[in-house]
């Protein structure tokens, strides 16, 4: 009896998952750039979800440095996301950051190491991590730490899509290294919603 309650409630917990998966959808849409060289590499994610938290990626996100360039430029994780940064260059890298989010008390030096050598930091704080390094200072990245792991980075075009959003009402936002920030509310009642947005400079 007690083996077939067990094989019940997982049957339960499975069907769960699938409803919840198979009512997921999709925001996306087009941002347009003002002002701004492209709408290329715009960073669009879902905002922080009232009663909502997500637990981090068991699996470490991967900042490299190689050619003297950080790779990728733009990095959206989310929060709690412990990021591994790889130094493939043949000289020694630096890497830090003089602010989360602007808070400058959230600033971070990882020191300096050298080849094949990689440290890790687990990001706790919401905002956008502004990368460099003292040893090359022509080496720039950015990091975004999201407060959902719904996000979604910008193509040529300016387009994006946001998969595997559950259904909701979200507040959609946009984040650029070279314009202000811009949001707009979004309604995801069924497979798909669309949120266009404009990011000014």
């Amino acid at each position: 009896m007690r083996v077939s309650k067990i094989c019940l409630l997982s049957l339960t917990v499975a069907l769960v998952f699938c409803l919840a998966s198979a009512m997921a959808g999709e925001i996306k849409g087009t941002v347009t750039a003002q002002g701004i060289r492209s709408p290329e590499g715009i960073i669009v994610y879902v905002d922080t979800i009232a009663g909502k938290t997500f637990p981090p990626p068991k699996e470490h996100a991967v900042m490299d440095q190689k050619k003297l360039t950080f790779i990728p430029h733009l990095l959206p994780v989310v929060k709690g996301t412990t990021v591994d940064f790889l130094n493939s260059d043949s000289v020694g890298h630096n890497v830090y950051w003089p602010s989360v989010g602007g808070n400058k008390n959230r600033g971070h030096n990882l020191g300096t190491w050298p080849h094949g050598v990689k440290k890790s930091f687990t990001f706790d704080e919401v905002g956008a991590v502004p990368l460099l390094c003292n040893v090359h200072p022509e080496m720039s990245a950015y990091i975004l730490v999201s407060p959902t792991p719904y996000f979604a980075v910008t193509n040529a075009q300016g387009e994006y899509a946001i998969k595997d959003v559950p259904p909701g009402k979200y507040t959609v936002k946009a984040w650029s290294e070279q314009g202000k920030p811009a949001e707009q509310s979004v309604d995801l009642s069924g497979a798909q919603a669309t949120a266009n947005l404009t990011v000014h400079k």
